[in-house]
């Protein structure tokens, strides 16, 4: 009987694994986690995504456990601890499902053939991507460059049926050196991250009634709803997405079966709305895959040159919601709170930083990594580089979002506004959109003191439009 190393990554979870299922076919599993700070930069450096990681392999652990199988931890070089482990096992073979970061995929490549000298058999397989790279090329074979085309091109494509969990499961039942997941240190040394488990539930089993409350809930409601932040109306998947909590093909065919079993057009649309966001998901790791320098470089060359501002005082009043424009410091406290703040506001919030502040993108993007618990490469990139206008499918620079009519329009009785600045809870409708017009009177009854228990603006809006519009213009005509 084989014994098999299945190796863990950013697919914690036994359904829908193709290296577990694989594995199962072929004899014993042999479980194996490795953390590396040093190989995995991107998330050392999130304390949020590290949360995140501890407690999704807490739920692994004991998923495994339930089948009789122990997850054997480790910490250090991948290479060494995956040569170590294959020594004390004798295995015959490793199996790991595929990533896509570019310093990942040449680490692997490497990592591949090493091992090589000591099992006969290394595999990996697809499973963190709906469509295979190389396939979702345009009519010259180059990769997509603007998300419509790239979304019809997905609409005519097939996604691979998600793989069950393997009904027998063969364990490894000789006892390995392991480290406790606690030993990995992925928690930081103050607890700030305690008010996190109000808010989210990691691991496979929170992953899928995350799923299953959303698809019987709110997903009939996602196009007429989702850009509302005050309503309950978005899936809340894309943090166990990115540790492979949940399996994104198990969603798209979980979606494509309620979209094709309603005749109602309404709800047609409104599942349709939710695809493209899985799509988007795709088209940022497509994008990730072949212009590696969209993590820390514009796509557009002549942004490289832009005339960014980046007064660190804006900067952390932008971080602590402290802006004076309710929309913004609202979803900057949600992130604070929360580990995640509003799609519709993460724009909201993110234009305002590039395009009212000049503070350039990389701040921004580098904030996110270290707050949202959905921090992931790809998505984080692509997001920033798509509002500020650098990238290659991206919102042209000179739209500049209004954060005051955004929120007249998205949280129109100021529900959103009012959950995450509480001092601002008394203030009635039209006011709590921009405070500043209040009268007098209005704010002594609301218990406000502007530029005392909430800050006047930091910047007037017309003003901060024309200044970025006039340094757009020396990029544009340079």
């Amino acid at each position: 009987m084989k014994k098999v190393i299945v190796w863990f990554r950013k697919d914690l979870r036994l359904h829908d694994n193709p290296a577990l299922w694989e594995a199962a076919q072929q004899g014993a599993i042999i479980p194996l986690f490795i953390w590396s700070e040093q190989e995995e930069l991107d998330y050392a450096t999130s304390e949020t995504a590290r949360w995140w990681l501890h407690h999704s392999l807490m739920g692994l652990e004991r998923e495994l456990e339930s089948h009789g199988l122990n997850l054997i931890v480790r910490m250090g070089s991948n290479l060494e601890q995956l040569m170590l482990i294959c020594e004390q096992t004798k295995a015959d073979a490793v199996y790991f499902n595929e990533r896509h970061e570019p310093s990942i995929i040449s680490r692997d490549r490497i990592i591949a053939g090493k091992l090589l000298s000591c099992v006969s058999e290394v595999q990996s397989f697809s499973s963190n991507l709906l469509f295979t790279p190389e396939k979702m090329l345009n009519q010259k074979n180059e990769p997509y460059k603007v998300f419509t085309s790239f979304w019809k091109k997905s609409m005519r494509e097939s996604v691979n049926y998600p793989l069950p969990i393997p009904p027998s499961i063969i364990p490894y039942n000789e006892a390995l050196p392991s480290l406790q997941v606690e030993e990995l240190g992925l928690l930081p040394n103050i607890p700030w991250y305690d008010k996190f488990h109000t808010y989210w539930e990691p691991g496979e089993k929170g992953a899928i009634s995350r799923w299953q409350q959303f698809a019987d809930e709110g997903l009939v409601h996602y196009a007429k709803e989702s850009d509302i932040p005050s309503a309950d109306a978005v899936s809340s998947l894309s943090a166990h997405l990115v540790w492979g909590d949940i399996s994104v093909r198990s969603i798209w065919h979980a979606a494509k079966r309620l979209r094709d079993g309603k005749s109602d057009e309404y709800r047609q649309s409104s599942i349709d709305a939710f695809l493209r966001q899985l799509v988007w998901r795709e088209f940022a790791y497509h994008q990730l895959i072949h212009f590696p320098t969209i993590l820390n470089e514009p796509l557009r060359e002549k942004f490289k040159e832009f005339p960014w501002l980046n007064h660190e005082e804006e900067l952390e009043k932008w971080q602590k919601g402290l802006t004076g424009y309710p929309l913004v410091d609202a979803g900057m406290r949600e992130l604070w709170e929360t580990g995640v703040i509003h799609n519709r506001v993460r724009m909201v919030v993110a234009s305002f930083l590039v395009k009212h502040l000049l503070v350039t993108w990389l701040e921004g993007s580098k904030w996110f990594q270290q707050t949202l618990v959905d921090f992931d490469p790809a998505n984080n990139a692509i997001g920033w580089q798509w509002v500020a206008g650098t990238g290659i499918d991206a919102s042209p620079y000179f739209r500049v979002f209004n954060p005051t009519l955004q929120s007249q329009k998205f949280d129109s009785d100021g529900l959103y506004i009012r959950r995450w600045i509480p001092e601002l809870a008394e203030l009635p409708v039209p006011y709590i959109h921009e405070p500043w017009k209040a009268p007098e009177h209005i704010l002594t009854e609301a218990k406000i003191v502007l530029g005392e228990t909430y800050p006047l603006p930091i910047v007037e809006h017309s003003i901060a439009r024309k200044r970025a519009l006039e340094a757009y213009g020396e990029i544009k005509n340079s």
